[in-house]
This record gives structure tokens, C-alpha cells and sequence, in this order.
């Protein structure tokens, strides 16, 4: 069962901000946007490593489990951070482990037992933490690539840059990493995504927390997660809703946000859209990335939100129910856009939710919260009790 405390925790990363003592955009780097960036950054290194070089289920929990991890800890300093988790590591992780227990213990997958282990057994998912590790610091050096320039005559900043790069270095211990720091165009690639972390959502209307493109597409897919997990997926469809989830937004860092009020305004207006953006991921997007992470693209982007599975090496548009019943093998590589969807729905309500919680109201707002309410209200997908889910935060 997925608790309402859990779905709360997982958006309290964007109320966290980074590098909070220093010169930075005027809205930050939140923790939620700096966790969503080192997933993408996890993803492509792993591709670098090669298929059967690392798990990618035990790749997407490690990254939850670090988020959450994070969460629990709040705003520590880096350096103070890894000063505590060197001298009382395993007493911080217990402890985070108790904090999160509550929330985590109900969830179905044996999740709570399985980040028990990930911060317990250091051989368990040993090349996943060494991958998480690396996106980590990459994700970390973007955000100071950036401040830099602004920060010179801060105190410490030239000690902070050497901690950076000393510890990018540190991460080259596999195969996967090496491939990555020598190809310049997948780095091109990541610098791009990162422009995500300034799109800001609902760009019309004042909220609070503001939230970003990048931070959003992390909630979607760790919920995307938390719903596979409910409806009993198998690993594959499990891995394929969480980058499903994480990928659905990416042709935006090229056309930006087009809100759904004008997506919906004229009939054949969304196809037209869909259209533009399938041409801008070709001619700018493609170029950067390898074979198969361009293959990997095409199946997350392209009708993000319809359920699809593979028979006989053809795709197939199939409901969420049928995957449940028929499709729920590795071997039919199915992923549920629907499941995938709502949960981008149910983030959005909640984004409209704490808006409105913290007192900062629109008419957009409203209209948006309503909207979403009375469109999941006792609705399944896919045995996932969505209904109950929007009814958690009903005003």
C-alpha cells in the first residue's frame, strides 16, 4: 500500500535548496532537481557500462533509496555530510531507517528489506553504487560549473571546486565511467537536460513550493515505481514505468512547457505539437546520444502515456489491465503509459495541493486541483487504486 506520508516525502525535495550560501539562479537548485538530474546522469553511465554489467532494477532502487536517504537527512552541508556518514555511518543509516520504516514497510517488492540491505551489505548492488556514485558527482560539478563564475571571491569556493573534481575523479573505477568522461556528446547531451532544472511548471500561476520540469519528471517516475511495485509488475515493466516516468517530459527542454489549456484549445492542436517535438528530438537530440539510448528515447517519448507491450517484435498498444493479466513478462517489455499518466497527473495535483496548503492561490490553481480530483475519483488502472490516492489530499 502506498502510504500518504510516502507520496508527501517524496515531493519535500523541492522545498530543499542546495548551494544555499552562495551566489545561485534566482530560484535555486533544489534537492529534487539535483536528484533527478543524477538518475538521468545514473541512466546514460550505465548504458556506458553495458547491458549485463549492472542491474538496472537494483540502478532505480538504489537511486530511490539515496533520495529518500537524502530526504530524512535535510540540508547538510556536503563536506559536514560526508564527515558524519564517515564517522557514523552506519548509526545515520540506522537511524534514517527507522524514520523511513513507517512509510516504506508496507509497500509491496520486500522495498523496505531491500534498502535495509543497500545501506547494510556493501557488496550488495556494489557496481549500482559505484554508477549512483559517479552521476552524483556529475550532477554536483553541472550545479557548480555553474555558480562558480559568481562565486570567485566567496570564501572557500576554490577548496569547494577541488573537493568537486577530487571526487569526480574518485569515480573512475569502472569501464562505464571512463567511456563517458572521453565522449563529449553524451556530455553535450546531459548539459542539455539539465536546462530542464529552470523550466519552472504551471508557468502561469505563483506557487509554492515552485517547481521545476526536471524535479517533476523525478516524482512521476518514482511514483510510476511505487505504482509497479502495487500492481504486482515484473522487473522489466517495473524499470521501463521508472525511466517512462522520468523520460515522459524531455522534448520540453526544446519547446518549453506548452500548458494543457492550450495543448486542448484547438482540436488537432496536441498531434501538431507531438509532431514538432518528434522533429526537434531527431535533428537536435538523437545527434548526441548512442544507438541505444536513442532506441530507449523513441520507446519513452513517443506516446508516453499509452500502455504498450512487444509481441513478436512488434509494439502493441494494449490497456494496463491487459498487461495484468497477459503481458506481465520480460520477455513482452511492457510499460504502462497509463500508470505513468496518472501519476503525472497525481503530481501535478499535488503540486496544485501544497500551493494551496502553504496559501498561495489561484484561480489556475483551482481549476487544476478540481479538475484532477473529479477525474481519478474512484478510478483503478492497472489493480493501482488511484482514487484513493487523490482522495489522500482532498481539501
Amino acid at each position: 500500500m502506498i502510504r500518504k506520508s510516502l507520496i508527501s516525502l517524496i515531493h519535500v525535495g523541492a522545498s530543499i535548496q542546495r548551494w544555499n550560501d552562495h551566489i545561485r539562479p534566482w530560484n535555486g537548485f533544489s534537492e529534487i532537481d539535483k536528484q533527478a538530474h543524477k538518475m538521468v546522469y545514473a541512466y546514460v553511465i550505465a548504458t556506458c557500462e553495458g547491458e549485463g554489467n549492472y542491474d538496472p532494477l537494483k540502478l532505480v532502487e538504489g537511486g530511490i533509496f539515496e533520495y529518500l536517504h537524502r530526504i530524512v537527512l535535510t540540508d547538510i552541508k556536503p563536506p559536514i555530510y560526508h564527515y558524519l556518514m564517515k564517522e557514523k555511518g552506519d548509526q545515520i543509516n540506522d537511524w534514517v531507517l527507522n524514520e523511513l520504516k513507517g512509510q516504506l514497510e508496507s509497500l509491496k517488492g520486500d522495498f523496505y528489506e531491500k534498502m535495509c540491505r543497500y545501506y547494510r551489505d556493501g557488496e550488495y548492488a556494489k557496481k549500482e553504487k559505484q554508477i549512483l556514485r559517479a552521476a552524483h558527482y556529475y550532477a554536483t560539478h553541472w550545479e557548480f560549473d555553474v555558480i562558480y563564475p559568481q562565486n570567485k571571491t566567496t570564501y572557500g569556493i576554490e577548496q569547494v571546486k577541488a573537493e568537486v573534481e577530487k571526487g569526480l575523479a574518485s569515480c573512475n573505477t569502472f569501464d562505464g565511467f571512463s567511456r563517458f568522461a572521453t565522449n563529449p556528446d553524451l556530455q553535450e547531451f546531459l548539459s542539455l537536460i539539465g536546462k530542464l532544472r529552470y523550466q519552472q511548471r504551471w508557468s502561469r500561476a505563483v506557487r509554492m513550493p515552485a517547481t521545476s520540469v526536471m524535479g517533476h519528471m523525478l516524482v512521476v517516475a518514482i511514483l510510476s515505481y511505487f505504482a509497479s511495485l502495487e500492481c504486482g509488475a515484473g522487473k522489466k515493466r517495473i524499470v521501463n514505468n521508472f525511466f517512462g516516468g522520468l523520460f515522459h517530459d524531455i522534448p520540453e527542454v526544446l519547446t518549453r512547457d506548452i500548458v494543457s489549456p492550450v495543448k486542448t484549445s484547438v482540436k488537432g492542436l496536441d498531434d501538431i505539437i507531438s509532431g514538432i517535438e518528434d522533429e526537434q528530438m531527431r535533428r537536435i537530440i538523437y545527434p548526441l546520444v548512442s544507438e541505444e539510448i536513442k532506441k530507449d528515447l523513441e520507446f519513452y517519448v513517443q506516446d508516453e502515456f499509452k500502455s504498450k507491450v512487444s509481441i513478436d517484435g512488434k509494439r502493441i498498444v494494449v490497456s494496463s489491465d491487459e498487461i495484468n493479466e497477459k503481458y506481465n513478462k520480460d520477455e513482452n517489455n511492457p510499460i504502462d503509459g497509463e500508470i505513468i499518466r496518472a501519476c503525472d497527473h497525481l503530481s501535478a495535483y499535488m503540486e496544485a495541493y501544497m500551493s494551496i496548503k502553504y496559501g498561495i492561490n489561484s484561480e489556475q490553481i483551482q481549476q487544476g486541483y478540481h479538475s484532477l480530483f473529479q477525474r481519478y475519483e474512484n478510478k483503478v488502472i492497472g489493480s493501482v487504486d488511484f482514487g484513493q490516492l487523490f482522495d489522500y489530499f482532498r481539501i
